[in-house]
């Protein structure tokens, strides 16, 4: 009974959006307040309706409700409860219908906390939200129900992949699609603003905080994935430039130039319709991202295995919405032009420059991501694009990107005075090869990893002297400085903490990547290997059971140089019986300068095939992304950007079409 009313909740959340992406929409265009009242209930309601289905499905798979196709296809008896939860979005159907549960939650917020908007404004930006959501539960209903019966029940389901009953891919995903749905928003804010013909500053400050959250969300979402693939796959790195990594990594670059491209619409009235064309593209990317991984086009361990039609159905819904956004702002954008000027040399050319480097990167990425995939089709010929292109593509984007970054935020508005930046510059630089000779020093190359350790401590040292010279650090008392400190914006403080996150990591991923050791080589029990200035010692391997799985579990010994314990470890492979896979489980020992990385195989002959890695600054990789989503958090938190925006003043024969903000 609960999966059928599961079923009908998605139907009558389907008909309710129908009704909001209609009737608020030509309550806009005649100026009908109570037409276009109705998207707010009828948001709502859709939240409600949606939000009953997926704790339907939720049920049924903490049940073992047999009697569902889906809990059959993914589920089993003997699976933990986290991952009988995580299964609710660990399957085609479900991650949908976690999406659509998403996109009604930004649709309700819209609706319950929007009164500062104008009436027009939000009635659209809530109809654009519907018929999104519209064409998803159509693609639900119609060719992903998740609340399919089957009869006779089997008396047990074939499980969960086992390389995703993991903590960390129970929570990457609800993350990644805030992100992606979060940007739906900003999309749905982009063509409301392109039918009213209206692009100010008063807009990009509605957008920002929609543009952040999203922004955030994805950040952490791709640092949980990339974090599952160090430790669960085995195979010791984070990134492999997977086209499914890449899928999640398009959005957020665009996501991040539109981030900073509304900050100049909002300041100084420029950039309007690129602020709108990236709005429009960043949500484009997200729903190819989608396509991607549901289209069967890709071989993944990230991608869901799922038939053509159903890429075929994504496909329909993405030229539709990108389709049908992009005529609609090739016909509006001629009239925003305009907004203020600049000097060559000022923070809005700055932010200007950091755009152009983001959206070239993710050209670069789509290239590198689609290329084969069209080459296959069109010729059938099977090429492989990987690290090396991105290397040699990605990489030197992100120099001058970085260098943009640590001097953008110090440049006043319209002119800079170059002049008043000399003495941070030395600072600077004098701090940057400061380290990057002690670096060579250090490790005697090679040089260009040294200059990526410069490039991390430059934003470092950027983000300190910027923070320096507000608070008057060494030029004023410390209680002086202390009282700066406390008065700052907290949007400031959320920018430097980012930024700075952004240099943590690139430092943890130069050094892991150049200066990772490695041993690789059987061991019995008693016998030791030497690297880098440890001493890993086999003391057993032995067979323990799981709680839905078999493992071969090791216990390992790590001693340091100075003959002290650092570290006991205790890799496993484990063998699932439903459904039939072995998997490889790391077992990592953090420090502040490295991890301690091992991983143990399958008996030969009475020794254990072991790989122990020690890896330079690995954990700096997400402590630095979480500290960048911790920067764009408190930058939430800015009062600013939860108040009502002040509308830009008209003319007076403009006067009667003005939308007044409520505060």
């Amino acid at each position: 009974m609960i999966p059928e009313i599961g079923h009908f909740a998605l139907i009558l959340a389907l008909v309710l959006a129908l009704v909001q992406s209609s009737v608020p929409l030509f309550g806009a265009a005649r100026r009908d307040p109570r037409l276009m009242d109705v998207a707010r209930p009828a948001a709502i309601g859709q939240l409600l309706f949606v939000a009953t289905a997926f704790f339907a499905l939720m049920h049924a798979q903490i049940v073992s409700d047999f009697t569902v196709l889906n809990v059959v296809q993914n589920s089993n008896t003997a699976k933990p409860l986290l991952y009988k939860i995580a299964g609710t979005w660990g399957s085609h159907e479900g991650s949908l219908l976690l999406w659509v549960l998403i996109l009604a939650v930004f649709g309700a917020a819209v609706a319950a906390f929007g009164d500062n908007l104008p009436e027009t404004l939000r009635a659209r930006v809530l109809a654009v939200q519907a018929m999104i959501a519209v064409g998803f539960l159509l693609f639900i209903l119609l060719s992903s129900d998740p609340f399919i019966r089957v009869f006779p029940p089997p008396p047990n389901g074939n499980g969960l992949n086992p390389l995703l009953q993991d903590p960390g891919l129970a929570f990457h995903p609800p993350f990644l699609y805030l992100g992606y749905v979060g940007f739906s928003m900003t999309f749905a804010f982009a063509i409301a603003a392109l039918i009213e013909g209206r692009v100010d500053p008063a807009w990009a400050r509605w957008v920002r905080p929609w543009t952040l959250a999203a922004w955030c969300a994805l950040t952490v979402g791709i640092a949980f994935g990339s974090l599952w693939a160090y430790y669960e796959l085995g195979w010791g790195g984070f990134w492999f430039w997977d086209p499914v990594e890449n899928a999640s990594l398009m959005p957020w670059l665009a996501g991040t130039a539109l981030l900073h491209s509304a900050i100049v619409t909002e300041k100084r009235d420029a950039l309007r319709s690129w602020t709108v064309l990236l709005a429009i593209l960043t949500f484009s990317l997200s729903l190819l991202g989608t396509f991607l991984v549901r289209s069967g086009v890709l071989t993944s361990v990230h991608a869901f295995a799922v038939d053509p039609a159903r890429g075929v159905f994504v496909l329909g819904l993405m030229v539709i919405a990108v389709g049908g956004s992009l005529t609609l702002y090739a016909i509006r954008a001629p009239s925003l032009q305009g907004g203020g000027l600049f000097a060559p040399i000022s923070r809005e050319a700055g932010l200007v420059l950091n755009n152009w480097l983001l959206a070239t990167a993710a050209a670069t990425v789509i290239i590198g991501t689609l290329y084969p995939l069209l080459l296959d089709a069109l010729t059938g010929q099977q090429v492989s694009v990987g690290p090396p292109f991105f290397n040699k593509t990605f990489v030197p984007l992100m120099v001058p990107l970085v260098i943009a970054m640590a001097l953008g935020p110090m440049l006043p508005w319209k002119r800079a005075d170059l002049a008043g930046l000399s003495a941070r510059l030395r600072f600077m630089l004098a701090v940057t090869v400061g380290v990057a000779l002690f670096v060579w020093g250090v490790s005697g190359g090679p040089i260009l990893p040294v200059l990526g350790i410069g490039l991390g401590v430059w934003l470092i040292a950027g983000v300190a002297a910027d923070l320096a010279t507000r608070t008057g650090l060494f030029r004023v008392g410390w209680h002086e400085s202390l009282r700066r400190a406390a008065g700052l914006p907290r949007a400031s403080w959320g920018m430097s903490i980012a930024h700075a996150g952004f240099g943590i990591a690139i430092l943890g991923i130069v050094a892991n990547t150049t200066w990772t050791q490695s041993y690789q080589g059987l061991l019995r029990p008693g016998e030791h290997a030497e690297l880098d200035g440890y001493t890993l010692t086999l003391g057993s391997a032995e067979r323990v059971p799981g709680p839905n799985y078999d493992a071969l579990r090791a216990d390992m010994t790590v001693v340091g140089a100075r003959g002290r314990v650092v570290a006991r470890l205790h890799p496993e492979q484990r063998d699932y019986a439903v459904p039939p896979m072995q998997t490889t489980e790391a077992a990592i020992h953090h420090r502040l300068g490295a991890d301690l990385y091992a991983v143990v195989g399958s008996p030969q002959d009475g020794a254990f095939p072991v790989r122990f890695y020690v890896k330079p600054l690995a954990p700096w990789i997400w402590g630095g992304a979480l500290i960048m989503a911790l920067g764009g958090l408190i930058s939430l938190s800015d009062r600013r950007l939860r108040v009502g925006a002040p509308v830009a003043r008209r003319r007076v024969k403009d006067a009667p079409a003005a939308h007044p903000a409520r505060a």
